[in-house]
């Protein structure tokens, strides 16, 4: 599938990349703010230049703003624009795992058994979703993070690098977990 990159800073760079690596081909970059090299222009332009019925989207807005990234994906289906689950070949994903429309799992990333992640969540290298876990939509795993069985994180979180959380956890929803910390609440 042809893909337009959403966003063209540092992210971007990362999602061109896994974007080839998922088997599909990089159309160019969408950008409401800049202009460069590779930037098609901003979302209304590329809207009647790469019609939602030939293109599909991979959005590259980042964890830095987690409530724009939100409104960029509204937009996007509200355009038409599909984005399709993007799955490095050296993750490993379950078979009875399901993956939302939008997520991106990076190389070395691992998915067990019944878990299920959530639209436009991303799991960078080396995170551990294990078993009957739920990410919610729009959720950043850092690398090495892992996720004990049977948590269920809330939508539009961040999970820092080499964070654990414990089974059974129930993570709030908007939730920020620091970098190398243990979460083990389970009252929700």
């Amino acid at each position: 599938m042809r893909l337009l990159i959403y966003g063209s800073r540092d992210f971007a760079a990362t999602v061109v990349e896994l974007v080839r690596h998922s088997g599909h081909e990089v159309a160019g970059m969408v950008d409401d703010y800049s202009n460069g090299p590779g930037i098609l222009g901003d979302l209304n332009a590329v809207i009647r230049s790469h019609p939602a019925s030939e293109y599909g989207v991979a959005l590259a807005i980042g964890y830095s703003n987690i409530e724009a990234r939100w409104g960029a994906w509204e937009k996007i289906h509200a355009a038409g624009y599909h984005a399709p689950a993007l799955i490095h070949p050296r993750a490993y994903v379950a078979d009875t795992a399901q993956v939302g429309e939008g997520a991106m799992i990076m190389a070395g990333a691992i998915v067990d058994v019944r878990a299920e992640i959530g639209e436009l969540s991303v799991l960078w290298p080396g995170a551990c979703i294990n078993h009957d876990t739920k990410i919610g939509l729009n959720t950043f795993v850092s690398p090495g993070a892992n996720i004990c069985g049977f948590v269920n994180i809330g939508p539009h979180s961040f999970i820092g690098a080499g964070a654990t959380i414990a089974d059974h956890c129930q993570v709030p929803e908007r939730s920020f977990i620091k970098m190398h910390s243990s979460y083990s609440r389970k009252d929700t």
